[in-house]
């Protein structure tokens, strides 16, 4: 049985910290798949006319955090999406609601990786602070154990290109997935 037909159109949802590549191996996994992608942080982005950094400043996180939730609230209703989220969105319980309406995968990087990839990166709020490498440990071991309640975690490793990535999720879905039922429900 072909992926796209154990899928049933249920939509991807990419959860992971920053710099994982959500958006990058997302928007390959919806070309492979003839989904739609759409990244939450964009869709906030055009939606309000702002940056991230700019919500964060101007409304504060929480804030922010209620149109992620409200960008999800509608995106569920869809099908056929892989879906790009922000690192935080595992953070409110109401988002999990949201998220399980879809297969979640979990990219997972260690912090060293991480570190290299956002080094230079100013666009994200909550990497302003001085030491990198703690702040990135700090919040990967604040969310670990959300990230963990993905239906698939991929392990990144050093070196591996994004469409490596995306075809070892495409590989691992059939995994997760029950074969034969009349509707889509993951394990």
């Amino acid at each position: 049985m072909t992926i796209d037909k154990l899928l049933k159109g249920i939509n991807l949802y990419f959860i992971g910290m920053m710099g994982t590549g959500k958006t990058t191996v997302g928007r390959l996994v919806a070309q492979e798949l003839s989904y739609g992608f759409l990244d939450t942080d964009e869709v906030i982005v055009k939606a309000t006319g702002r940056t991230i950094n700019q919500l964060f400043a101007e409304e504060g996180e929480a804030a922010f955090r209620q149109l992620e939730s409200d960008v999800l609230a509608q995106v569920c209703a869809y099908v056929k999406l892989s879906v790009a989220t922000g690192g935080g969105i595992v953070l409110r319980r109401e988002n999990w609601s949201y998220l399980h309406h879809g297969l979640i995968v979990w990219l997972d990087a260690p912090v060293e990786l991480l570190s290299i990839r956002l080094a230079e990166d100013t666009t994200r709020p909550l990497l302003q602070e001085a030491d990198l490498i703690l702040k990135l440990a700090v919040l990967l071991e604040q969310r670990q154990p959300l990230y963990a309640q993905a239906d698939l975690r991929i392990t990144m490793r050093e070196g591996e290109t994004p469409e490596q990535i995306a075809t070892r999720v495409l590989e691992e879905i059939p995994t997760v997935l029950k074969p034969n039922l009349s509707s889509p429900e993951v394990l």
